[in-house]
């Protein structure tokens, strides 16, 4: 009786426990998300996956040779027009992520420690820009820095000109300072989010331990909020990169940037593998130099500690 009951029980241990995994909360959860994420996989990554393809490819007019080749790539790498335009975007998105940054943490300093009960409506005007076309934010700028634009219509009232200058518009700068406007909310709501998280009782102890306004905020704050710098940096840095419209529109000869080009490939040139490699490099080297940017904030971070 006893050998039967036992040969008899009603499920085997490993089986049992699989049963219970499948049933648990995180199986369930995993079976909610996985159609989402797998369509988002697909939709994003099956263009990416056949851009790096043809970038390995050659193109002559309409006919595609799938024959594998690094021609693309040493053009892309090496010749100098590319090259060039692949360096200033880099360094155009490097600043405009920095500048932004650096006027957007005052003001989600502000909201944040001084903002009271009016938080939700200063986040509530700062979306305001939005409300208009991308476009025409753009061309508003075009409309100040040109030539008969309110800029100089400005200086030349305050006579500091003698007539209107030519070196505000279809430059490089231009580029800065549109872009700048352009992605500052999307700096400050990040870094203001970090500031939320920030223990007003750490601020309080560490005035306790006879820190000022300044020690406070370099020992306390500005730490603490790191996350939501890296964060601006890289939500304005690696979009920027690739920013078409802007350098279009404001740029000029001398603010051309990487996009042009590729699209110039895509869409004149008829080379599309040529675009491609362009593509991908461009996504190879603003990955590094976000990487590179993260472990440097990071790293500044640790030793101001």
């Amino acid at each position: 009786m006893t050998v039967a009951a036992e040969g008899s029980s009603p499920l085997p241990a490993p089986r049992a426990g699989r049963r219970s995994l499948l049933q648990s909360e995180q199986a369930k959860g995993l079976a909610l998300v996985s159609p989402t994420f797998l369509y988002a996989l697909i939709l994003l990554g099956l263009p990416i996956l056949l851009v790096i393809a043809y970038s390995f490819w050659t193109q002559d007019y309409l006919t595609v040779d799938r024959n594998f080749t690094l021609e693309n790539y040493r053009v892309a790498l090496t010749e100098p027009i590319y090259r060039d335009l692949l360096f200033r975007s880099l360094y155009v998105s490097l600043v405009v992520s920095a500048l932004t940054v650096v006027l957007a943490y005052p003001i989600a300093y502000f909201i944040s420690f001084h903002g009271g009960s009016h938080k939700n409506l200063w986040l509530f005007l700062i979306t305001i820009p939005f409300w208009t076309s991308y476009l025409l934010r753009v061309m508003s700028w075009k409309v100040i820095l040109g030539y008969n634009g309110v800029l100089n219509s400005g200086l030349l009232g305050l006579g500091l000109i003698d007539e209107p200058s030519t070196a505000l518009l279809y430059n490089t700068s231009a580029v800065i300072i549109t872009l700048t406007h352009a992605w500052a909310a999307f700096a400050i709501l990040p870094i203001f989010v970090s500031l939320e998280k920030v223990d007003r009782t750490l601020l309080e102890t560490a005035t306790d331990l006879g820190d000022g306004p300044i020690l406070r905020f370099l020992r306390v704050t500005l730490p603490l909020s790191i996350p939501g710098v890296v964060a601006a940096m890289l939500i304005v840095m690696i979009p920027t990169v690739g920013d078409y419209v802007t350098p279009k529109l404001v740029g000029g000869k001398d603010g051309v940037m990487i996009s042009t080009a590729i699209q110039t490939q895509f869409l004149k040139g008829a080379n599309w593998p040529l675009g491609a490699a362009l593509s991908v490099a461009t996504m190879a080297a603003v990955t590094a130099m976000a990487a590179a940017t993260v472990f440097l904030i990071r790293s500044a971070a640790r030793l101001a500690r």
